[in-house]
């Protein structure tokens, strides 16, 4: 309990679960769909984030491909949702 690795684990964990909270917030209330798209996109990288600290905390680098697959899997939507925005916006 007196490590001080456990407290720095504690405080990560928390501010991103703040972060998965602040981006709900986005994502419900929008107002506009680019801001619930990063609001979503925001949440999966946070999530990420957690999986990554998962893997520290329980010293498996076996968790790590998880996340690795899943940012590749999230920027490939990103892109798509920004060329689909650019291709509404000329139309």
């Amino acid at each position: 309990s007196g490590d001080p690795t456990h407290w720095l684990f504690l405080v990560a964990a928390g501010i991103l679960g703040l972060g998965i909270l602040a981006s709900f917030w986005r994502l419900i209330r929008g107002p506009s769909l680019a801001d619930r798209v990063v609001a979503l996109d925001l949440i999966g990288y946070t999530v990420i984030g957690v999986m990554i600290l998962l893997s520290i905390v329980t010293q498996r680098e076996s968790f790590l491909f998880v996340p690795v697959v899943a940012a590749i899997i999230l920027f490939l939507g990103t892109a798509a949702f920004a060329i689909y925005l650019e291709r509404r916006e000329h139309s």
